[in-house]
């Protein structure tokens, strides 16, 4: 078997521009790129030309139709990185269905919580048909029993119905693409209604100006596709613009990071991207002795997005692998969300990553970003640096907004409000969750803070998130990078945030993952926090270390700081002295939770 290859000898390379996503594939299926599928180990199992998968969702799509649904029924599908869910997501295109991406299992809490949350989906989406592997089967029917649906098949008993011998009536450009649901762990989900015209929209503005596609260029991605990045951004983008892809699944790069940067050397690959935290693994990985001779000279683009930028991290990864040829101008931040398809905004290409460093008295205590000094010994704590994520895309406009809905200058720290072709119609069947976000103006409130510096998008948090202590704003992820830097913690494992005390007002409360079980040591570890959050904020707080795998994540990989607190409140966040703490792979159980969770934002 051998990969599909990385350009066209004869199809002219095209950059997105049609009114659908059949029509875009129907367009790339004249060419020999498509999509490669490796295993944890990075062996190729499957490779198929776009030709190949259209030839497959056609298929899937006569034997959708012969279940007599009705145009626009939704059909829901676990998104795992297999063939079957680009064979089921396309094959709905064609057949007038709109497909539903489900997350996958992992981290969120366990078979009776993981078949709540598909169950809370099915219904919400109100699903006619579930569709998941063999080995997911029985909690998708346990789910989809749970939400009346009486049709729960696996791609093998999908194939074996029969076929419809009517004409295909494929998806046209007024209609939805898909449902994105949120990720989000404490609140009902809210599925995001993506249009046809979006979804072009965004993938036009993606591969035409933030990423300025090419011929020649080569995508790989460990992004799991039902988060709206690993969906839009490597799997609909690259095939409407005939960019072969290499897939690794999620849970393989959270079990060997490094297969990922194999899979880019030997496939010379251009464009990848990651949260912070996926280049993080791989730097700690390269330190334990698990770096490789990799040729990383052909990255162009190392994208960042899901999660505040940690410039300290990259700056660690630009030079961990300088000597395999990667260089820190690949480095790509931007901004996005599934409200807005996937993109918002990118940085300039081959700029790297631009830091602005801001007085953090100012910007806590009146919300302003003044220009301060770079960080030093002596200053760090005054200093608080953000990542610059470019300006909004073409056709696309971002206003920075305050309470009272008024716009605000540059520097001035606020909502961060967007306005676009891409944007969603609004929640399906949810008006007064679309009312809460979307104005008859056709302007989004996003939920983020951050504020405007020379046209660009700084993002500086979730407004939800935000900790106010004192009269001083406090940002959550400060405290917990902070604290996460202490010896014996481990990154994604810390969560900060307030709590309202009558009589003594917002209190910051810090609960840690942690594995100590000496009670000595757990108490000499509880001061060094304590001590940590004083130099860091200037605040006192409370702090609760927990057994492993307390916290929850959201399925796009983000801490729920949210689900923390109500944790918190409930009691169910409590230390344990007697657990039996087994050998669990080091950082696997902490990243694969992330990794195998892994919006926009």
């Amino acid at each position: 078997m051998r990969p599909t290859a990385t350009s066209n000898r004869l199809l002219p390379f095209k950059v997105a521009g049609y009114e659908t996503v059949t029509e875009g594939l129907d367009y790339a299926a004249n060419g020999e790129t498509g999509c490669n599928f490796y295993s944890s180990r990075g062996v190729l199992e499957h490779a198929l030309t776009y030709s190949e998968i259209r030839d497959r969702a056609m298929e899937t799509a006569r034997r959708l139709a012969g279940l007599g649904l009705e145009r626009g029924s939704r059909v829901a599908v676990i998104a795992e990185t297999t063939p079957d869910f680009l064979s089921i997501f396309y094959g709905t295109q064609y057949a007038g269905l709109i497909p539903v991406p489900l997350p996958m299992s992992i981290n969120l809490g366990g078979h009776e919580a993981y078949v709540a949350r598909l169950r809370s989906m099915l219904l919400a989406a109100g699903a006619s048909v579930a569709l998941g592997s063999d080995e997911l089967s029985v909690m998708l029917r346990e789910a989809a029993a749970g939400a009346g649906i009486a049709l729960a098949l696996t791609p093998a008993e999908l194939a074996a119905l029969p076929e419809s011998k009517q004409p295909l009536r494929r998806l046209e450009k007024h209609e939805p693409c898909y449902i994105q649901y949120s990720s989000g762990s404490t609140s009902l989900p809210r599925g995001v209604t993506v249009m046809q015209s979006s979804i072009m929209s965004n993938a036009l503005a993606i591969g035409r100006d933030g990423l300025r596609l090419r011929q020649g260029d080569r995508s790989c991605s460990w992004l799991p596709l039902y988060h709206d990045m690993g969906l839009v951004g490597f799997c609909v983008t690259p095939a409407m613009s005939q960019i072969t892809i290499d897939y690794l699944a999620t849970t393989s790069f959270a079990r060997r990071p490094m297969v990922w940067l194999k899979l880019m050397s030997e496939m010379a690959s251009s464009i990848s991207f990651s949260p912070t935290f996926g280049y993080e693994l791989c730097v700690r990985r390269s330190a334990n002795g698990a770096n490789a001779d990799f040729d990383l000279s052909n990255w162009r683009v190392a994208g960042i997005g899901g999660e505040m930028v940690r410039p300290d991290v990259l700056a660690q990864f630009a030079e961990c692998f300088a000597p395999s040829g990667f260089r820190p101008e690949a480095f790509l931040p931007s901004y996005g969300l599934a409200e807005s398809t996937l993109a918002v905004s990118f940085a300039p290409l081959d700029r790297g990553v631009k830091v602005d460093n801001v007085s953090r008295e100012a910007y806590e205590r009146k919300g302003l970003a003044l220009p301060s000094e770079p960080k030093s010994n002596g200053s760090a704590h005054k200093t608080r640096a953000f990542v610059r994520c470019g300006g909004a895309l073409p056709g696309h406009s971002v206003e920075i907004r305050d309470s009272a809905d008024r716009v605000l200058p540059e520097r001035r720290i606020g909502r961060i409000c967007i306005k676009g072709p891409s944007l969603m119609r609004g929640y399906f069947e949810n008006p007064s969750a679309t009312a809460a976000v979307l104005g008859e103006d056709g302007w989004l409130d996003t939920g983020d803070m951050g504020y405007l510096l020379d046209g660009e998008i700084v993002v500086t948090g979730r407004s939800k998130d935000l900790i106010i202590c004192n009269g001083r704003n406090i940002w959550p992820q400060d405290l917990e990078w902070a604290v996460e830097s202490l010896p014996g913690l481990r990154p994604g494992c810390v969560a900060a945030f307030g709590i309202d005390d009558d009589d003594k007002g917002e209190r910051v409360v810090i609960v840690a993952e942690c594995r100590l079980t000496d009670r000595a040591a757990k108490a000499e570890l509880e001061r060094e926090i304590a001590a940590k959050i004083h130099r860091t904020a200037g605040v006192e707080c409370e702090v609760l270390l927990v057994p492993t795998r307390s916290l929850t994540f959201t399925s796009s990989g983000k801490l729920s700081r949210a689900a923390a607190k109500t944790d918190y409140l409930a009691g169910r966040l409590m230390p344990e002295e007697d657990l039996d703490f087994a050998d669990d792979g080091a950082l696997l159980p902490v990243m694969e939770r992330r990794v195998a969770a892994t919006s926009g934002s």
